[in-house]
C-alpha cells in the first residue's frame, strides 16, 4: 500500500468513479463532506502570521478523520484543493 498515491475526495460516488479511472496505483478515499472549517466564533485567520487560517475539525467527523489516518502513509502530492491532515485533497 505504501507505493500507492492517495487521493481524498468528498463524495463516495466520486471516489468510486475516480478509483476506476486511476487504477490500482492509487487509493481514492471519500470524506463524506467537509472535515475541517474555519471557526464561526472568531475571525478564523491569524493576521499576524501572514493570514494563516485557523481550521477546526467539524463536529461529528472524528470517526472519519481517524479512519483516514490509517491511509496517511507519506503520499505523493498529486493535487490540492483543501488541506487536510497533511494529505492532499482534490475534487
Amino acid at each position: 500500500m505504501a507505493n500507492k498515491k492517495l487521493v481524498v475526495v468528498e463524495s463516495p460516488t466520486k471516489a468510486k468513479t475516480i478509483q476506476k479511472m486511476l487504477g490500482s496505483g492509487y487509493k481514492v478515499v471519500a470524506t463524506i463532506g467537509h472535515l475541517r472549517d474555519l471557526p464561526k466564533s472568531k475571525l478564523g485567520i491569524d493576521i499576524d502570521s501572514d493570514f494563516k487560517p485557523q481550521y477546526i475539525n467539524v463536529r461529528g467527523k472524528a470517526s472519519v478523520i481517524n479512519s483516514l489516518k490509517k491511509y496517511s502513509w507519506q503520499p505523493t502530492l498529486i493535487g490540492k484543493e483543501k488541506p487536510f491532515l497533511g494529505i492532499c485533497a482534490i475534487c
